[in-house]
């Protein structure tokens, strides 16, 4: 199978094992040694196996109902680029943010660099201003219009 295509079907398989499933266990399968994920946030980056099965524990805690979908993808070479929403209600604690019990749905893209089938970088870019005005901590700016 030609790497490219197989790129593609593994981040599609990481999404339902390891966002939707939380089969953490599975992480191995799928990150490389040595991984790093690169956030929106300047300051926040993930490391290894134990980075990402934190940050998705956390996640699971706050919106125990989350679910992914990817919304299109796209490979060229060693990258995948896949365009993709999450919803889910808010029941725990997320970011010092007490549960609001409130609906949300957000969109995100991330660009996977894959070695060997295996994603050894990822950049992150997720609509964190909108996840913070659907749980009511950052007002909606009002159309100008």
């Amino acid at each position: 199978m030609e790497t490219i295509e197989k790129n593609k079907q593994t981040v599609p398989r990481a999404v339902e094992e390891i966002w939707n499933g939380a089969k953490y266990e599975n992480l191995d399968e799928f990150l490389a040694t040595g991984f790093i994920g690169h956030t929106s946030s300047p300051d926040l980056k993930i490391v290894g196996a134990e980075g990402v099965r934190k940050l998705f524990s956390e996640l699971r805690n706050a919106f125990p109902d989350l679910r992914y979908t990817i919304t299109d993808q796209v490979a060229e070479g060693e990258k995948v680029v896949t365009y993709w929403t999450a919803e889910g209600t808010h029941r725990g604690i997320f970011k010092g943010i007490a549960p609001t019990g409130k609906r949300i749905k957000i969109t995100a893209i991330d660009i996977d660099r894959l070695v060997n089938g295996k994603v050894v970088e990822c950049w992150n870019n997720m609509d964190e201003l909108g996840l913070l005005q659907q749980l009511g901590v950052v007002p909606v700016m009002e159309n100008q219009s």
